[in-house]
């Protein structure tokens, strides 16, 4: 269960919701109220971990590998007890992003990315110890940042203890207790394997492996050379660190890049794509009105964090794990609200903890709730007053647009989307 619960103070961080909960550590997300921004907050579980210098020594190393694409730690400190690390707060996981459709061009980018991290980290002599998609963070403007230095010393220990063999994407001889610079070779390889192939491979690793088809049909046989090398059984066989791999992905993306740069030439490129020149047109209407400033986790189409729906290809609640738009995130739909909020006005969610009597105006209220007792400013495609929890019943209109839902009676964008943003019917192009 977790210690901290939304919007419960621990010292200058408002905790806004949990992130992720592990054996040594759980993550939230807060909003530092000095700085004034989001950030991730690692904390050790008590009476699990062996000691706080695990933790100071993620905090040193992290500190020595100044890079863009290794996570920042912005403190570390005791608060209440607790030994606290604010990190860099992120949209999600690689783990999260690889369980969607991803171009192959993207993937690339993501692969360059994570490879000039490790190199980084190698070039510095650091093993990392634990690379899988779950240490790697993906920011806006898909930046990639590598994290989680410093528990290798505890899963070796664990690992040893156990005698456990292959688990996931750690190397045989790790996994034996005996890890070098290839073995972290070994598990970006798997990483960036399933990555493309959609496959994660498991013990013997014989080739070829499963996913293999749906490889040869996304990258040139040299890249599938490339992966196979970076997670042979054997050490020596490998590339000797993260250096010389990326230097290998360098001259083979060399190519990469030159072919995309002949279809940007003949308009192919992906600037042209009928449904990128779709969401510009939709974007060019609609932006202010709907604030679609997130991309579905999906098909990566523009949503807005109100929507219940993709209204591109219907994925539920397609904005989650977004920066909001917000102070505050409710910890039961991860939608934006506001600290003077009783309730969520998108998904019926709990009472929150009163933080104040004050009431802070907002230039998107634009209606009043329906009960009496209440009329409580509204903001455009609430589905619940945030003062009373009573639900809306008035239907929304889409300003810019005449169009409403058949089931819902909301207004909808009718010639741009394939489902309704608020109900996920479908919609009819008459």
């Amino acid at each position: 269960m977790s210690k901290f619960r939304a919007r419960q103070k621990l010292g200058k961080y408002r905790i806004l919701g949990r992130i992720a909960t592990g054996p040594l550590a759980e993550v939230y997300r807060a909003f530092d109220t000095i700085h004034r921004e989001r950030v991730a907050l690692k904390i050790p579980n008590a009476g699990v971990y062996a000691g706080d210098e695990d933790f100071l020594h993620e905090v040193q190393v992290a500190r020595k590998l100044q890079h863009a694409n290794i996570l920042s730690v912005i403190n570390a400190s005791y608060i209440d007890e607790h030994f606290v690390i604010a990190m860099e707060l992120g949209v999600e996981s690689l783990a999260d992003r690889i369980e969607r459709r991803i171009s192959t061009a993207r993937a690339m980018d993501l692969a360059g990315q994570a490879l000039a991290a490790l190199a980084h980290a190698h070039g510095q002599r650091v093993i990392h110890c634990d690379i899988k998609p779950e240490n790697f963070i993906l920011f806006p403007g898909d930046r990639l940042k590598l994290a989680d230095f410093g528990f290798a010393k505890i899963s070796l220990r664990t690992l040893k203890a156990s005698g456990s063999g292959t688990i996931d994407y750690i190397a045989p001889e790790q996994a034996m207790g005996r890890p070098k610079f290839q073995s972290d070779v070994f598990s970006l390889g798997l990483v960036l394997y399933r990555l493309f192939s959609g496959k994660l491979p498991e013990w013997p690793f014989e080739w070829p492996l499963p996913g293999h088809d749906r490889l040869k049909t996304r990258v040139r046989p040299e890249f599938t050379e490339f992966l196979r090398k970076a997670i042979q059984l054997d050490p020596k066989h490998r590339y000797r660190d993260a250096v010389q791999m990326q230097a290998a992905f360098e001259a083979l993306a060399g190519h990469a890049r030159r072919q995309k740069r002949a279809r940007a030439r003949n308009g192919t490129g992906k600037g042209s794509s009928w449904r990128q020149l779709q969401w510009r047109e939709f974007q060019r209407k609609y932006r202010k009105v709907l604030h679609t400033t997130h991309q579905c986790r999906r098909c990566e189409g523009p949503v807005a964090e109100s929507m219940q729906a993709c209204p591109w290809c219907g994925f539920d609640n397609p904005a989650r794990g977004s920066e909001s738009l917000f102070a505050s995130t409710c910890p039961r739909c991860e939608r934006g609200v506001k600290n003077d909020w009783d309730y969520c006005a998108w998904c019926y969610g709990p009472g929150f903890i009163e933080e104040t009597s004050r009431r802070y105006p907002d230039k998107r209220y634009a209606a009043k709730c329906a009960s009496r007792k209440c009329r409580g400013p509204l903001i455009p495609f609430m589905r619940y007053c945030p003062w009373c929890r009573t639900k809306v019943k008035n239907p929304w209109k889409l300003v810019g647009s005449r169009h409403r839902c058949k089931a819902c009676h909301w207004g909808i964008a009718r010639e741009f989307w394939n489902y309704c943003a608020w109900c996920r019917e479908p919609v009819r192009h008459e």
